[in-house]
């Protein structure tokens, strides 16, 4: 895989190695992997989304998403604020999500908190944690950290917040995932979109 740096897919287009093993990767690296994502709910979504693959593949979870989403009613924190136990019983018999006792359960309670929080606050507090300005772009994967000082101050500020099963592993996936910090390889088409 050219030791880490990008490889060309089938349509000749520079990638992140990572992003080659199967179409669904292509598809996510290409048209959402990297990219700003604002708005509470939506970051709820990838929030719960990255604690769910703590342990796992992106994979498991990525071919999973529709099954959460319809699971964790869109994901909408008002609604999850609303489940209860009989919820966590049927989501823990669900065979279209990933049936964890303790991070439905944290699903569940990071909900409860941020029904309390003001419109925009969840948005604002991940976003205080970009960097002013980006690092140099990584010119292959072994130049791409798994923690950053940012994601611990904010894995920190969520923690202190209420929220659950959110390390400063879990909390930098987060940020890769939803545009905060660029890890696009530098030679990578993707880079910079």
């Amino acid at each position: 895989m050219s030791g880490g740096r990008a490889v060309a897919g089938a349509d000749g287009a520079l990638r992140c190695p990572w992003a080659l093993s199967t179409e669904d990767y292509v598809l996510y690296h290409d048209t959402e992997w990297g990219r700003p994502v604002h708005g509470d709910d939506a970051l709820y979504e990838r929030l719960c989304l990255e604690a769910f693959q703590s342990g796992l593949s992106w994979l498991t979870i990525l071919r999973r998403r529709e099954g959460f989403r319809t699971a964790f009613a869109g994901f909408e924190i008002a609604a999850v604020a609303e489940f209860g136990p009989q919820d966590v019983e049927r989501l823990l018999a669900d065979p279209g999500i990933i049936r964890n006792r303790a991070k439905i359960e944290a699903t569940l309670a990071n909900a409860k908190v941020l029904a309390g929080w003001a419109p925009g606050e969840l948005d604002a507090l991940i976003w205080s944690h970009a960097p002013a300005e980006p690092g140099p772009a990584p010119l292959s994967v072994a130049d791409v950290p798994a923690v950053t000082d940012a994601s611990t101050r904010l894995s920190k500020a969520l923690k202190k917040a209420g929220i659950r099963f959110v390390g400063p592993t879990t909390a930098y996936a987060l940020m890769q995932a939803c545009g905060l910090v660029d890890d696009h390889l530098a030679d990578c088409t993707a880079r910079g979109r």
